[in-house]
């Protein structure tokens, strides 16, 4: 967007952890946030979370209050619930610039991109035109005639086609560059995004750019990063809580970052409560993220970031946010006691951890039908979705990502027939120890208890 000879980009972001994910990479794609509330709405658990990532990764943020021609519109209200977001607007005595604009009938839409570039303007951000390029990856894929393709937003300098780049760890000759409506271009100046054309191999999303001089150096460097990678895995590992508090103890961390998900709503602000109290004059005990549900890939990309860990308080972790956690070595811990949470951070933060358990997921079904039985009342008839249902493991019944029961199997039935076991793909019938109150749709977890060190 070009307002008065000067240009604006926006990374129209369809999930807020995108700014997480780049910072946990280690690049800073965005230089300000802007976060975008309905009027009529108010602050919802996503608007929540938005600010959770916008501040994660650093930005300022300036506030889009949409759809202020509605007639059930309340900006006061919004404006009241940023505040207690800790998002204090101008006109209130803070700091955050507001304003309200409707994007269906584009009123003020003009008066938002001025406030965008003065607040670019208070940040002081320069570019040298004439430098050599950097910048950083937004997307990448691998089209089947063009190869290997890179959306790449310029940060400084003025990239060109023929010059020779260093992403990541690949490198390629640039033989053409694209802007965002397919139509070439011949060069990209600072804030510039371009899909560049050249790359030996497909790039991350967060990996960043920069011009050398010849071939053979952009070899002998995409080489060598290639190698620093393999000799560490995954160079940006979350820690894990006891690794965490080791650094507190040798003073190389000075602050525990928390993201808290719980059962329901009611919880999250005596918890946290209790967590901040802990804190003392050398480490300070800060609940950067909290809401109720199932933890999720944003908080996982959330955690990694800010190199904190997740606490979850009777609730569980999406099957894809277990994955990424496990990937990127994200800390998760579950508790269903307060006591037994607030005391596991006091004794961590002493040096005092003891030896804890966690759970490990064997397996999923889903429950389709449920049918009456003599001996336990009901049993549900399931699909296994994922891993095995072993006779012998624990299981939590969920429903709609909230625990209900947690206890043993009863009984694990194929074609009437008891066997110890059973695969993903099979149906079997289950009966659980203390509990028959079954709905179709609920799911049964299996796991078993491990130590975790």
């Amino acid at each position: 967007v070009e307002v008065n000879g000067r240009k604006i980009t926006f990374l129209d972001t369809p999930g807020h952890e995108a700014f997480t994910a780049m910072r946990a990479r280690g690049a800073k794609a965005t230089d300000v946030a802007v976060l975008v509330v309905a009027a009529d709405d108010g602050v919802m658990p996503q608007t929540i979370e938005a600010i959770a990532h916008a501040r994660a990764a650093g930005v300022p943020i300036v506030v889009a209050l949409n759809k202020i021609d509605k007639p059930n519109a309340n900006p006061e209200l919004t404006k009241k619930q940023l505040a207690e977001q800790g998002l204090l607007i101008e006109e209130w005595g803070g700091d955050v610039v507001c304003v309200p604009v409707s994007a269906k009938r584009k009123q003020r839409i003009p008066e938002l991109l001025e406030n965008i570039l003065i607040v670019a303007e208070m940040l002081e951000l320069k570019a040298n035109t004439y430098a050599p390029a950097t910048g950083v990856v937004i997307e990448a894929g691998l089209d089947k005639t063009k190869g290997p393709l890179a959306t790449i937003l310029v940060k400084n300098g003025t990239l060109k086609p023929g010059d020779v780049v260093v992403v990541g760890d690949t490198w390629g000759k640039l033989k053409a560059m694209f802007n965002e409506k397919g139509k070439r271009v011949k060069e990209a100046p600072p804030a510039t995004p371009v899909k560049i054309l050249g790359l030996e191999s497909v790039p991350q999303a967060g990996d960043t750019l920069s011009v050398v001089t010849s071939e053979r150096e952009a070899k002998t460097l995409s080489q060598k990063r290639r190698e620093k990678q393999q000799q560490s895995l995954s160079p940006l590992r979350a820690v894990s809580l006891e690794q965490l508090f080791a650094q507190i103890q040798e003073g190389k961390v000075k602050e525990l970052n928390i993201i808290l998900k719980t059962d329901v709503q009611g919880s999250i602000e005596p918890i946290k409560d209790f967590l901040e109290q802990l804190e003392t004059e050398e480490i300070k005990v800060k609940v950067i993220h909290s809401g109720s549900g199932m933890a999720t890939e944003s908080d996982v990309l959330l955690a990694l970031a800010s190199k904190g860990i997740i606490i979850g308080f009777n609730t569980q972790t999406n099957p894809g946010a277990k994955r990424l956690a496990e990937m990127e070595g994200v800390d998760i811990r579950y508790y269903e006691v307060i006591y037994d949470l607030v005391d596991d951070v006091k004794k961590a933060l002493k040096g005092m951890m003891a030896p804890t358990y966690v759970d490990v997921v064997e397996g999923h079904a889903e429950v389709r039908t449920i049918f009456p039985s003599d001996k336990f009342g009901r049993v549900a008839g399931v699909y296994i979705s994922d891993g095995k249902m072993s006779r012998d493991a624990l299981v939590k019944v969920i429903r709609q990502g909230k625990i209900l029961h947690q206890s043993t199997l009863s009984s694990l039935k194929r074609f009437k027939e008891n066997v110890k076991e059973v695969s993903a793909g099979f149906e079997c019938g289950i009966g659980i120890e203390g509990f028959n109150q079954f709905e179709v749709g609920d799911i049964i977890e299996a796991y078993r208890k491990e130590r975790a060190r």
